[in-house]
């Protein structure tokens, strides 16, 4: 048989084809055990009731019976093939139109679109169960792709403003109207660096998210990450004339990465410093809450409006798209962060009251449990 003439053989004719071959099998061995075991049986039965089986008239018995077992038979399997096979047709009909929607909409999914849902076909838990589980991934591979275009075009449009310094730069040296001197030197490092970062970054939260990013953690003070964030940061909020405040209260132990860490409160810090006035503050804490120790940045600078707060971890997404970007903000920072937190089995939200309220941001990390003391003989 051919490739097309298998094909030719959907799952609704081989169900019927299979159920009318075991219907035919019954029917084929009810005859053969009517005919040769049924008479047979009767035939004992009439010698034990002292009936000789040479006379006429037990012939003519063992004859009425036997016809009359096989026509009733007969009559009983043909009503019965009927109903099964018509019952068994409108089964597979109805199988047949659930997998065909089925495979409809995984076409539309291969061909990129994501819209169509299964409908519950009401055959079954299984069959229910699928349509669900089609469903929700259809969803969730239209909210990727969703993601996926969005943030192309955001790293399109964020290469193309340091791309095009550069180009500008070297063509105004290439037609004499820039000299090759320091200034030009320093507008092009500064583009192809942001290039790099912004490269850096992009590799950084797709590793962090795919859980392939190397990660080292090991028992170290939650005050000492902090402290140490709070210093690396200190000369940049000096330079802007923004106050920097710690409140390290904690001192438990976490399980994690200093590096990585450091790198989540820096971001946190950077962008703290980035929407906070001059002469306003921000401040650090380190606290112990139950099983986690929370590390909290806090401004009082623009605030974050209800309709952004959701999406503020998402890649590239920006409150305030121009202001972000002269700022200097790649709109990715914030994503890195709270992917390198949920690599170590923490939470990294964000809380505002709104415009004008300044924003909170808190790391969530568990306490490592302290080593027991050494006894000693």
């Amino acid at each position: 048989m051919s490739d097309r003439e298998r094909r030719r053989w959907g799952f609704a004719s081989r169900l019927l084809s299979a159920q009318a071959l075991v219907l035919v099998a019954g029917a084929v061995t009810t005859w053969v055990v009517a005919s040769f075991v049924g008479p047979s049986i009767f035939r004992d039965h009439l010698q034990q009731a002292g009936v000789s089986h040479t006379s006429v008239e037990a012939r003519h018995v063992v004859e009425a019976f036997s016809s009359a077992l096989l026509i009733s038979l007969s009559v009983a399997l043909l009503a019965a093939t009927i109903t099964a096979l018509v019952v068994t047709w409108y089964l597979t009909r109805r199988v047949r139109q659930s997998i065909g929607q089925v495979a409809a909409a995984a076409s539309e999914v291969a061909a990129g679109s994501y819209e169509d849902r299964v409908a519950d076909p009401g055959l079954g838990v299984e069959f229910a169960t699928l349509a669900d589980s089609y469903n929700s991934l259809a969803q969730r591979l239209g909210k990727v792709e969703a993601i996926r275009r969005r943030m192309l075009a955001d790293l399109a449009h964020e290469m193309r403003t340091p791309l095009a310094t550069v180009e500008a730069h070297l063509e105004a040296v290439e037609d004499g109207v820039r000299s090759l001197d320091e200034d030009t030197l320093r507008v092009i490092r500064l583009s192809t660096r942001r290039l790099g970062r912004l490269a850096e970054d992009i590799a950084a939260v797709s590793q962090a998210e795919e859980g392939t990013l190397d990660i080292h953690r090991h028992r170290v003070p939650a005050n000492t990450l902090a402290a140490a964030a709070a210093e690396g940061a200190r000369d940049r909020f000096v330079a802007k004339g923004v106050r920097l405040d710690t409140h390290l209260g904690s001192n438990d132990p976490v399980l994690a990465d200093p590096d990585r860490i450091g790198q989540v409160l820096g971001n946190l810090l950077d962008n703290a410093l980035r929407h906070a006035p001059t002469d306003a503050g921000v401040t650090l804490s380190c606290r112990r809450n139950g099983r986690w120790v929370e590390f909290v940045v806090a401004d009082s600078g623009e605030g974050i409006a209800p309709e952004h707060l959701s999406h503020v971890f998402d890649r590239f997404y920006r409150v305030d798209t121009a202001r972000d970007r002269d700022r200097g903000g790649s709109g990715i920072g914030l994503s890195i962060s709270k992917a390198l937190v949920e690599a170590h089995g923490g939470t990294l939200t964000a809380h505002s009251e709104g415009s004008g309220h300044g924003a909170t941001f808190t790391v969530r990390l568990a306490r490592a449990e302290r080593r027991p003391a050494r006894v000693h003989d």
